[in-house]
């Protein structure tokens, strides 16, 4: 007998109305199912109305828009049919919710204790004698270290990870049916990325709890859900059991999805798949499939037949009249050839030497008791060669973007040495920042809003001094069509630009002013599957045809592998580990390099490889003793305790700081 579903949605569609009358429709006739214990990974680009269909569920649609149609059905109550009086009733008692950023959801003026014990108030779930007992069990079982002496402390003085925590346990404490994780971890590390979903999936088996996790990652897809439902403008285009559905594509958006996919473009030795064009007008009817102007193999029947859902086999459903074969070659890029021979025969260009970078903390900085210095950068060393791409990677707070600031001359090194080549002096910051240039993670807050792209590509000319030329918009043209964009947006403004484009343009302005080194600090991170391949592409191909020499920075160890030459792994403040890209994933030699690996989310793998990583990082403030991983090392010693490791050669171009670096598995 079918266990009956925790939550039963069926043909909900959601309206919204804008300027002149018209209307969108985010969300058409979508259906889900969800049984108690069960996960269900919603998935698609931006705007494929993966938020909107979970902010219906719970009540918490704009004003201008509304539910036309369809049944939510959670307890046999329809959620459609209840008024904003009634749906505070369910919300935080029957349905929680875990959004994005912990510091958005979380009151800044109110302690853990208080955010935590609101819903059981509000409820009034339990007694008032009995709420501390609750808010400890709850933070218990989120895993909250020491709950006992947080409950006074204010979010600003927790971790990412350890508000993340809180937020869940706000959203558990009244023990609800449902739980809907709207980009969960996506502002985490794949470690602290990991703690969460797996502790997601303990409390949701032991509390048989029904989980809607939305999200763009198909890696945390493949390894945190039982079923996946693929949205693609506004409808459900595929879904089925995870293993099928992802095994066995039938859907070509979802096969597009698939194939740009870095790991997927490593694992076949080929550029990542792009995805061409911009996600569907919602305000025009398009054609019945609305995947079709940017399908490969769109036939006249998809632009005219109505989407019906086609069985493959009992519990795999897709909406495509031409369906990808099985054994079909979802990635049809060029051959990618790995350069690694004679990678450092060329000159380098880029020297560090003993850099630091400390903050001085005061008493009234928000999170830090009493006085101290914060070492953000710690002793590095490196060499990065002409057209060379270097990785950083690590975890928020090992001082990767601190780095990067030096490296780009927006920072001055408290001691050590940073030099750009041609000329190998040390010279005033100002010089420094002409021959490097970096790239911002977010180009909406990097770029003036106030000025045409015109303006933002002619300002690093006008900053370094440089008179103005009859060819200068010549030089604008070029470089535009150099990043894929045409002339015709020299005119617009940034905000009228989609984020690809934004990002296309934020690298056309790294290029403007031809720097040495090019310092690119989480550039696609904010960026959907489909455009971030586009980006990688770009940046790939002009940096082979250009030469140019590029420090990528990201927590996304799929897009680092994929991009760089050499990978340099950082941990506190200091280099734990450098070498060849391949060689670094094939046989990492530091157990934090090993830990990393492991914890980032692969659609390759329905299982994780071996239990997370403990713990979170230690403050700067007060790094461990000796080396500073051996907290959280699964292998330490007393040695490790003890002498800090120094970062020697362990074999060719390969540098480890560990007493007992690993080998082959």
């Amino acid at each position: 007998m079918k266990e009956a579903a925790a939550l039963e949605m069926r043909d909900l569609s959601v309206e919204i109305g804008v300027d002149g009358g018209q209307v969108i429709k985010p969300v058409d006739r979508v259906s889900i199912s969800i049984s108690p214990g069960e996960c269900v990974g919603v998935v698609g680009e931006s705007g494929s109305g993966k938020s909107t269909t979970a902010l219906a569920i719970v009540g918490l649609l704009p004003p201008v828009a509304r539910i036309i149609s369809g049944h939510i059905m959670l307890s046999g109550v329809d959620l459609a049919r209840l008024s904003n009086t009634e749906l505070r009733r369910v919300r935080g008692k029957s349905v929680g919710v875990v959004f994005q950023d912990p510091m958005l959801s979380l009151n800044p003026t109110m302690t853990i204790f208080d955010q935590v014990a609101e819903p059981l108030l509000i409820h009034d779930i339990c007694p008032r004698p009995e709420v501390r007992k609750r808010v400890l069990e709850m933070l218990h079982m989120v895993g909250l270290p020491n709950p006992d002496e947080r409950l006074g402390d204010f979010p600003h003085q927790l971790s990412g990870g350890l508000r993340q925590r809180v937020c869940i346990a706000v959203a558990l404490i009244c023990r609800p049916s449902l739980l809907i994780a709207d980009e969960p971890t996506t502002a985490l590390d794949v470690t602290i990325q990991r703690q969460i979903l797996e502790l997601l999936d303990r409390l949701r088996r032991q509390l048989q709890m029904a989980v809607m996790l939305v999200t763009h990652n198909v890696g945390v897809v493949a390894q945190h859900t039982d079923k996946v439902a693929v949205m693609y403008g506004g409808r459900i285009v595929e879904h089925g059991r995870t293993t099928e559905v992802l095994s066995n594509p039938k859907h070509r958006y979802t096969n597009a999805l698939l194939a740009a996919m870095p790991e997927v473009a490593i694992a076949n030795g080929r550029r990542i798949v792009s995805i061409p064009g911009q996600p569907p007008n919602l305000m025009s009817a398009g054609p019945a499939c609305r995947f079709a102007p940017r399908c490969p193999t769109p036939t006249s029947q998809c632009w005219i037949d109505a989407d019906v859902m086609i069985p493959e086999g009992t519990t795999h459903f897709h909406a495509c009249l031409n369906p990808v074969r099985t054994g079909e070659d979802p990635t049809s890029g060029p051959p990618e050839s790995l350069r690694t021979e004679g990678l450092f025969d060329a000159p380098a260009v880029l020297h560090l030497t003993e850099v630091t970078r400390d903050f001085r903390i005061g008493r009234r900085s928000w999170g830090a008791r009493g006085q101290g210095v914060l070492r953000a950068v710690a002793g590095v060393s490196l060499e990065v060669h002409k057209g060379e791409i270097l990785g950083l990677v690590g975890e928020s707070g090992c001082g990767k973007s601190s780095l990067a600031r030096v490296i780009a001359g927006l920072d001055a090194p408290t001691s050590g040495t940073v030099s750009v080549a041609p000329d190998r002096s040390v010279g005033p910051l100002v010089a420094r920042r002409q021959r490097t240039h970096l790239m911002f993670q977010d180009s909406s807050s990097a770029i003036n809003p106030r000025m045409l792209v015109a303006e933002v590509l002619d300002e690093p000319f006008s900053l370094q001094g440089r008179r103005a030329s009859q060819s200068r918009e010549k030089t604008m043209v070029s470089l535009l069509e150099s990043v894929g964009l045409s002339a015709s947006v020299l005119d617009r403004y940034p905000h009228e630009l989609s984020g690809g484009q934004r990002q296309r343009l934020a690298f056309a302005r790294a290029l403007a002013t031809r720097p040495e080194v090019i310092v690119a600090d989480e550039p696609v991170s904010a960026l959907d599957l489909s455009v971030q391949a586009q980006v990688l592409n770009l940046i790939k191909d002009l940096q082979e045809k250009d030469h140019l020499t590029i420090v990528f920075v990201s927590h996304d160890l799929a897009v680092v592998r994929y991009m760089a030459d050499r990978i340099s792994v950082m941990y506190l403040g200091k280099v734990v580990e450098i070498g060849p890209t391949e060689a670094v994933y094939g046989t990492p030699l530091h157990p934090y390099t090993r830990a990393l690996l492991d914890s980032a989310p692969s659609a390759a793998s329905l299982t994780s490889k071996s239990p997370p990583i403990e713990g979170e990082l230690a403050s700067p403030l007060n790094p461990p003793s000796g080396c500073r991983f051996h907290p959280r090392c699964p292998i330490a010693q007393t040695i490790c305790r003890e002498v800090e490791p120094r970062l020697v050669a362990d074999r060719p171009f390969r540098k480890v700081a560990c007493h007992f670096p690993l080998g082959p598995s």
